[in-house]
């Protein structure tokens, strides 16, 4: 099993986060693990994303062009990583701000209207968990427990009240992901 992964969004998003989380879980169930991670110099609202690999076998390199999964969770993204996707993969994307849906026929399209349903439940901050709970549903790769493990390893012990509300968004986030083609 290898897994190539591109999540890329605004800053603020979590989507630096979102592959930290991805690749702690990974390295939780003994696979081979890349993070690397990519931004502009502001915190908030600039561009950023992360490339996560997850294999059984040792990476060769952390540097890629193509990809199996893209999420992309605003327009610059999908402009700019659509065309990044292998044929027969995934790519996933929030609703919100996008301005045209993904037009390729050769890959798996899934759609989340994770922002909007963080911001109806009020919980803004676990919108990336959203996303990722509707990743691990369309594919399993790691598990939810090793999730959680390492969710609980990247969130200074201040913030692990915060931990149920973020399984739950991973749930919930299973839920609203929907096939788009």
């Amino acid at each position: 099993m290898k897994k190539e992964i591109i999540i890329a969004g605004f800053g603020g998003q979590g989507v630096l986060s979102m592959g930290k989380i991805l690749a702690y879980a990974g390295l939780l169930e003994n696979k081979e693990v890349t993070w690397m991670p990519a931004y502009g110099p502001e915190q908030r609202g600039g561009t950023a994303n992360v490339t996560v690999i997850l294999s059984d076998q040792k990476i060769s390199s952390p540097m890629l062009k193509f990809f199996d999964i893209a999420i992309v969770l605003n327009q610059p993204s999908m402009d700019k990583f659509e065309n990044s996707v292998k044929p027969g993969g995934i790519l996933i994307y929030d609703s919100n701000g996008m301005t045209r849906k993904p037009a390729r026929k050769d890959i798996s399209v899934y759609c989340t209207n994770a922002t909007d349903k963080a911001s109806e439940m009020g919980a803004q901050k676990t919108f990336n968990m959203f996303v990722l709970g509707g990743l691990l549903k369309i594919d399993p790769m790691v598990s939810i427990d090793k999730v959680m493990l390492g969710l609980k390893k990247s969130l200074p012990e201040r913030h692990h009240k915060l931990l149920p509300a973020n399984e739950e968004a991973m749930k919930i986030g299973m839920e609203i992901i929907q096939k788009e083609n």
